[in-house]
């Protein structure tokens, strides 16, 4: 076979189109994933898990770092600060992407603004646990009966003023009062664990907390759980009827979902988004969260924005109506 001249291979070389650079690796870096919660709760729970699922799937270590206070404030706003390529992602829950903008006056992040959504991870039911202060408590109407009985001497724990654990029980006690009236004593912690800890010892009489955390407080018997805050029976609270049967057509709970800081590349966010899917497809992670009373819910990001702007508009009507806002 005769051999081209070298002038003309290179003009030859000339006319072919250029090759498309390869991809750079991505993460090229170890992975956080920020939670605004302290460890033991169940965003630290959930957000565990997920790390641990991603680090094959991105094949990097994937960390969460706890950044508590305000609420998730704190946490949301350095997930909001963050070199937006990838290597941050933020556990939102409902209370940092919908209720603390109008819980609190001035907020360090925007919710909408400040995030690019990734994907939703899943919707977790609250139950609610009487402790043992009170032991002649054994159901949901005893409970409500004794809050009439005496106004503001029976406690609920919540992780925090304009906490969803705090709105849910203002809703209840507002479906009960009518002309009796129904009142309890608030008594908020910086986070979920140290409120169950208090319900446990008798500090505090009961918490509506994910059906999870309200499970392994009952498994010794000392706390009861009277009640699910879901549309079905949990069949981790067996015994513990919805809110439905006594007549209160409430569901509430959290839901939490995995966040980029904004302008992330939107190829970034795809590929994100890809692998939180695959993740929420590991047995181990479809374990976690069903020992919660939750299933995944994986989501576009499109999707999960969407569940944010409704979500803000709901639960903004319920803070103003309950009043529950902080400095």
């Amino acid at each position: 076979m005769p051999q081209l001249p070298r002038r003309a291979l290179l003009r030859a070389a000339a006319t072919l189109p250029l090759a498309a650079p390869a991809l750079a690796a991505w993460p090229d870096r170890p992975v956080r994933i920020i939670s605004g919660f302290a460890p033991g709760g169940l965003n630290d729970i959930v957000s565990r898990a997920m790390a641990q699922a991603l680090t094959p799937l991105l094949g990097q270590g994937v960390m969460v770092e706890n950044r508590p206070g305000a609420g998730g404030s704190i946490g949301a706003a350095a997930a909001a600060r963050a070199t937006p390529d990838g290597s941050t992602l933020w556990m939102g829950i409902v209370d940092t992407q919908a209720i603390n903008p109008f819980a609190y006056k001035s907020l360090p992040y925007d919710p909408e603004r400040d995030f690019a959504p990734i994907s939703l991870v899943a919707h977790f039911p609250f139950g609610l646990v009487v402790g043992p202060s009170r032991p002649g408590i054994t159901d949901f109407p005893a409970l409500m009966a004794a809050a009439r009985a005496a106004p503001g001497r029976i406690s609920y724990a919540s992780w925090g003023i304009a906490s969803t654990p705090h709105l849910a029980m203002e809703r209840i006690l507002r479906a009960q009062r009518g002309d009796q009236g129904a009142e309890m004593l608030h008594v908020p912690f910086t986070s979920q664990a140290p409120a169950m800890q208090a319900v446990m010892a008798g500090q505090v009489d009961c918490f509506a907390l994910p059906a999870g955390g309200a499970e392994s407080m009952t498994r010794d018997g000392r706390t009861r759980a009277v009640a699910v805050m879901a549309r079905a029976p949990l069949e981790i609270l067996p015994g513990a009827p919805p809110l439905s049967t006594h007549g209160i057509p409430l569901s509430s709970g959290l839901w939490k979902a995995i966040y980029a800081p904004a302008r992330t590349p939107p190829e970034v966010v795809a590929r994100l988004n890809g692998a939180v899917r695959e993740a929420m497809t590991a047995p181990a992670f479809i374990e976690v969260v069903r020992q919660q009373g939750a299933v995944p819910e994986p989501t576009t990001p499109e999707d999960l924005a969407e569940l944010g702007r409704r979500e803000r508009q709901a639960w903004g009507e319920v803070v103003r109506a309950t009043g529950a806002t902080l400095g």
